[in-house]
């Protein structure tokens, strides 16, 4: 996908506020059984067609809304996922803003996680 340079100069100015983790380093916790909060944050089509094992869905358009009913507590490491990485960061950095101490946006997202050869559920 060919993304407008606006929107990528915004995820380069949010991306030195948010941490980042890729592909792998999820797929390493799972396969030692760690326990994380994997959230997947792509449209619920997106959502349908397929995911990660683990994760949950909070679609980007309601995350804000919805973090805190089903996280209450700041401290919550949260990993995000999108397609690519991109709004991930984008909403990683806005629950920064809520508070929250421990959001990680997954680089690669989705696409990254396919092109590894990682399984999918659906």
């Amino acid at each position: 996908m060919q993304h407008s340079p606006r929107f990528l100069a915004l995820i380069e100015a949010t991306r030195g506020r948010v941490e980042e983790t890729d592909v792998h380093q999820i797929k390493g916790w799972q396969d030692e059984g760690r326990h994380f909060h994997l959230i997947d944050i792509r449209e619920e089509s997106e959502w349908a067609r397929g995911h990660l094992p683990g994760a949950r869905y909070l679609g980007k358009g309601i995350i804000e809304r919805d973090i805190e009913v089903n996280y209450p507590d700041l401290d919550t490491q949260l990993y995000l996922y999108c397609g690519g990485g991109f709004r991930s960061i984008l909403a990683a950095d806005a629950l920064r803003q809520m508070g929250y101490r421990h959001v990680i946006s997954v680089d690669g997202g989705f696409r990254g996680w396919l092109d590894a050869g990682y399984p999918v559920e659906s």
